[in-house]
């Protein structure tokens, strides 16, 4: 990219406090404005990371900045020998907190690896701008809302349908997909497919019963929770309540049919300058998702 409108873009951040803000002083999309924030950072690489400064430096303060970048470039363009090389990396931003147990381990690996590198990692239910926020990548279990952003599957996943022994005792155990449209479902606020559960019978051939419930949240432990205290029947992420399945707190119901399968991603804003140390942590969390896919897939 051209440097001085990389230059230019990333003034502009500073002085309007925001990429989308400085996208439309500058007549220019968010994810270019972004992009050409990132093509100055891995231009001074490893000895400035200038993500973290559009959102905190000042007007006044912007103007060295970018001088001092002019100035290095030559120099750190230069190939360093490590893949990894920058101070920072906001490198995952965890849309379900119940994914946790799968990032954790590879998070622990990348640092152990690359101990130059800080991780900034988030978890929450709630789907963050990547661009506004500064985050280098996110792992969801949906794809984004954003056509914009870059989307690479990690591992496939399956739902599994589930209620508790209570709730069973009380309200019977449904023998059909359609007896789910006369319980009490409670559904996940980030289901794709909102109130109609889809699967797939033994044959193969598409399903779907339209729901309905008392609870809809985007925190799946607090819809296991409530599965488990016998509020309703609950469609969870087989990982999510492995071990209440396992110990016979949750039961499968109508096993026959299979939830449709979906994928868990990693997204980011970068196609064309996707930097050295997000990329080497998305390959990482691909080869521990296929190390890990019965842990993520249990009831597949």
């Amino acid at each position: 990219m051209d440097r001085l409108t990389s230059l230019t873009a990333f003034v502009r951040v500073v002085d309007s406090g925001g990429f989308s803000a400085a996208g439309r002083r500058l007549n220019m999309s968010t994810t270019m404005v972004s992009n050409h924030v990132q093509s100055l950072e891995d231009r001074l690489a490893p000895g400035c990371s200038t993500a973290p400064r559009a959102r905190s430096a000042s007007p006044r303060s912007a103007r060295p900045i970018t001088t001092a970048a002019s100035r290095s470039s030559p120099i750190s363009s230069r190939p360093t020998r490590s893949p990894v090389r920058s101070n920072r990396c906001r490198a995952a931003r965890c849309a379900s907190s119940h994914l946790v147990q799968f990032l954790s381990p590879a998070v622990a690996e990348f640092l152990a690896t690359y101990p130059e590198v800080k991780v900034d990692l988030t978890i929450g239910e709630r789907n963050a701008d990547l661009i506004d926020e500064n985050y280098d990548l996110a792992v969801r279990m949906t794809p984004p809302p954003d056509s914009s952003l870059i989307v690479r599957t990690i591992a496939t996943w399956r739902h599994v349908l589930c209620a508790s022994h209570g709730y069973i005792e009380q309200h019977g155990k449904p023998e059909q997909l359609a007896d789910l449209s006369a319980r009490n479902c409670m559904r996940h606020a980030n289901y794709p497919y909102g109130d109609e559960w889809r699967f797939a019978d033994r044959k193969g051939t598409p399903a779907a019963v339209r729901v309905s419930g008392n609870l809809v949240s985007n925190s799946g432990e607090t819809l296991k929770l409530a599965a488990l205290a016998g509020v309703g029947v609950f469609l969870a992420a087989g990982f999510l309540v492995r071990d209440e399945l396992e110990s016979g707190q949750l039961v499968r119901l109508l096993p026959e049919y299979r939830p449709v399968e979906l994928t868990m991603n990693a997204i980011y804003p970068h196609r064309h300058h996707l930097s050295a140390k997000v990329r080497t942590f998305i390959d990482l969390l691909v080869r521990h998702a296929t190390e890990q896919q019965k842990l993520i897939n249990p009831y597949s």
